[in-house]
């Protein structure tokens, strides 16, 4: 079992159900899924780049990912209908606990001049966006076979009803968020 979700059964759970009053113990906020997605601008003119940004979002998530296309064509980012714009994965269940622990204990530290992530980047419903710029930062990577560099957006999907709740549920995990001074 992923140490997460043992972390979420052992400790996290009782002290939300203290901290909102939950009667109910399916009430409580838990996690939903992770969604970590790749924009890709120039797999549209150089298939390398989607071949590449593939193989290092498979090896980061332990998924193949799901290629995107452009729903409309925009003449101004040079984008026609059809054209491979993106890469997504959704994480569930083991995967999504191995992910994110992962991410937490290694990805972010690695992360240069990181000053903890931002409190303020919740949707008000409970799910928690936020952005790496380079994909070099997991241990999975091979930095000496990178050819570029791709930033990637990470979404955490929770069962949450406000922000403060998946605020809590997340720092209890050990997402490292700014403190206010």
């Amino acid at each position: 079992m992923a140490r997460l979700r043992d972390l979420y059964k052992s400790s996290i759970l009782s002290e939300l159900t203290k901290e909102f009053g939950y009667s109910n113990p399916m009430a409580v906020p838990r996690m939903e899924k992770i969604i970590v997605s790749m924009g890709l601008g120039k797999a549209s003119r150089e298939p390398k780049y989607l071949e590449q940004a593939r193989k290092d979002l498979a090896m980061i998530t332990g998924q193949i990912p799901v290629v995107c296309m452009a729903k409309k064509s925009v003449s101004n980012f040079n984008v026609r209908e059809g054209d491979k714009t993106g890469l997504k994965v959704t994480l569930r269940g083991r995967r999504m606990f191995e992910f994110m622990d992962r991410l937490i204990s290694l990805a972010i530290p690695r992360v240069r001049d990181f000053r903890g992530l931002a409190p303020d980047s919740f949707d008000g419903h409970g799910n928690y966006s936020m952005g790496l710029s380079e994909q070099t930062v997991f241990p999975e990577i091979d930095i000496g076979k990178v050819e570029f560099q791709q930033g990637m957006n990470i979404t955490f999907v929770t069962t949450a009803k406000t922000d403060s709740q998946a605020q809590k549920m997340l720092a209890g995990f050990g997402m490292p968020f700014k403190t206010s001074q």
